[in-house]
């Protein structure tokens, strides 16, 4: 049967129409004359008197019908509710030719007979169709086990994947979960709703492969319960793509998606103020160093939203530069101008600034590796901290209107040279606030962001593929997080916000335990965390000790008191301790010409301990 079936499956598309023209062609006279034998109850009834070849023109004139109307342009083994539109079309029509004919000729065509014979070309073309994808489905499937599917919100959304995972090959939708109590127990689409105490039993006691998750418009925060609530059953979890791609029509099964953890962990976010996104950017010579950066190039996409006159990237890897460049020409006609560079060579900034006019600069060019810092102490020092400082200087000369520093909460106390870099630039940059009212300076400090280069989501990603395990540091290790477009937008905002030298807070929520992230990652992937001493499961999770420089928590401020509220409900303003631009200079000369020597590495870090509150170095840092 199959070697029959697949050399007309994979025929080329006019033949398969064909095959259908042909098929309805034989079929209709079959369906007349059995209408005039069930009018006069007699099998050899005459069958369209008074015209010769009666069957054959009243079978063409409904073939034709069926052409016009594009009846056989539709791909059976997909046919939906539009077919059967244009199906009822073309039966009404061809009930109205029949009348026609009956008018304009000789022909013995009773009232009845159109009626009767539209309603058997209906059910004919249905259960012709329908039995041809039957057979078509039945020989594919042969031997080709298919994926149960249960589907959480039987709304439209809901429906409307459940009818594309019923003409697919590979998927066998089982049944709807949804919160809606006026749906229990009803029957949709041909599956029945369950309520989500109900549907998590049914999902114990049958072997399902993936739970799918059809509510695009749900928040944050309700998706992270529902996923919690079916993290028990140890199943895969998936979703549906948002509103836009269900609006227009264009969601496919290819659409179906892991839940990304990065959706559950960030918050439902607060609509940006557009007057504090357009201060600083709207028609004006807007630059970021380190474009290139998880932050940078956020950055880079949220200011070409607000439409700046010209947009500089400033980058000091090549790739990383090519890669924002190109995607920002592709989908913005704004003017994007690369230049490659590093902030180390402060004469390239000044003439970039002044040859360019740039009115706003947003500094997100830093080594944020902490591990990898702490093993090179000069190297971020010289780059987070005296590349602030020259990038800040430049602007000063060159008169910007506003220089933002995009800073880290690991700044606060810092245990690791990256912190303490990243302090060491925020206290520079309140030093030359408070030194010239020329240009206005602000910092911006928030914790982690995810999916950035330095996150554990996409390592944790890879360590579930590979079949694990899972590294995490330490049992107890906490961490703030905040997606990367709200972290951009609030910079963006909190930049408009400032006077000079004003330290920002983004509000990042909740800190989460990494521990948990973990286990969260390994129960969407419908996998079970194997326990230590146990075999039981399927992903083990091994803590290798903080690394050095790391803290178990990190912290937003240096001083819980000295804080003011901003007209934004996210964004906090800190009054810290800072030191002159004359006790800073100094230091920041000296550093400059810095060789990697112990000596130099001594003193580098002596100077930390002295100017940043909390430091203390680590055992663990190394001249190199």
């Amino acid at each position: 049967m199959k070697s029959v079936i697949m050399p007309l499956v994979n025929s080329p598309r006019y033949a398969k129409q064909l095959f259908l023209v042909i098929l309805d062609f034989l079929a209709f006279p079959v369906l007349i004359w059995f209408c005039y034998a069930l009018r006069e109850f007699n099998l050899g009834a005459e069958v369209v008197p008074n015209i010769a070849f009666g069957s054959f023109w009243i079978s063409a004139l409904a073939v034709v019908i069926s052409l016009i109307c594009g009846l056989y342009h539709f791909i059976v083994r997909t046919f939906n509710e539009v077919f059967f539109t244009r199906l009822a079309i073309t039966t009404g029509l061809t009930i109205l030719g029949l009348y026609a004919l009956a008018y304009c000729s000789h022909a013995f065509i009773p009232t009845s007979i159109p009626l009767m014979f539209g309603f058997l070309m209906f059910a004919w073309v249905w259960f012709s169709r329908s039995a041809i994808r039957f057979i078509v489905r039945a020989s594919l499937q042969t031997n080709m086990p298919k994926r149960k599917i249960v589907i959480y919100g039987a709304g439209y959304a809901g429906q409307q994947i459940a009818a594309m995972l019923n003409r697919s090959d590979e998927h066998f939708p089982l049944f709807f979960i949804d919160d809606n109590e006026s749906l229990f127990g009803q029957i949709i689409g041909g599956l029945k709703v369950y309520s989500a105490e109900q549907g998590l039993k049914h999902l114990n006691g049958e072997k399902i492969d993936e739970i799918l998750i059809a509510l695009p418009s749900v928040g944050r925060t309700r998706k992270s319960e529902i996923v919690q609530f079916l993290e028990s059953a140890h199943i895969k979890i998936t979703e549906i793509p948002g509103l836009t791609k269900l609006v227009d029509g264009d969601i496919q099964i290819s659409d179906i998606r892991e839940v990304d953890i990065i959706d559950l962990l960030g918050r439902d976010p607060v609509p940006p103020i557009s007057e504090l996104l357009a201060k600083n950017i709207h028609q004006k010579v807007v630059m970021v160093t380190g474009a290139g950066g998880s932050i940078g190039s956020e950055l880079c996409r949220q200011i070409i939203k607000n439409k700046p006159q010209k947009l500089v990237i400033y980058e000091l890897t090549e790739f990383a530069l090519y890669s924002i460049d190109k995607e920002l020409r592709l989908n913005s006609s704004i003017e994007v101008i690369p230049i490659l560079g590093t902030v180390l060579d402060e004469l390239k900034l000044e003439r970039v600034i002044e040859q360019y006019h740039v009115q706003t600069v947003y500094h997100a060019a830093a080594y944020k590796h902490v591990p990898l810092v702490e093993c090179n102490p000069l190297a971020g020092l010289k780059n987070n901290s005296v590349g602030t400082a020259f990038s800040v200087n430049a602007a000063v000369k060159k008169g910007v209107e506003t220089f933002v520093l995009i800073s880290t909460d690991k700044a606060v106390r810092p245990t690791n040279v990256m912190g303490a870099s990243k302090r060491m630039a925020e206290l520079y940059c309140q030093a030359m606030a408070e030194a010239q009212n020329q240009t206005q300076i602000s910092i911006v400090r928030f914790g982690n962001v995810l999916g950035s280069s330095g996150s554990v989501v996409p390592l944790f990603k890879q360590q579930i593929a590979k079949g694990g395990p899972i590294t995490v540091t330490h049992p107890d290790v906490t961490r703030y997080f905040m997606t990367i477009p709200e972290a951009s937008q609030l910079v963006i905002q909190a930049g408009a916000l400032g006077t000079g030298g004003d330290v920002f807070l983004l509000d990042m929520g909740e800190p989460v335990r990494i521990q948990d992230l973990a286990r969260q990652m390994i129960a969407l992937s419908g996998l079970k965390v194997r326990e230590d001493g146990s075999d039981i499961g399927d992903i083990e999770i091994q803590y290798s000790g903080l690394r050095p420089g790391e803290k178990l928590y990190e912290e937003l401020l240096i001083d819980q008191e000295d804080t003011q509220i901003t007209e934004h409900s996210r964004i906090l303003r800190s009054l810290e301790k800072h030191y002159t631009l004359e006790q800073l200079l100094p230091i920041f000369e000296r550093i400059v010409g810095l060789a990697a020597t112990e000596d130099d590495v001594e003193w580098a870090i002596e100077q930390l301990e002295i100017h940043v509150d909390g430091y203390k170095r680590s055992l663990e840092i190394k001249v190199n």
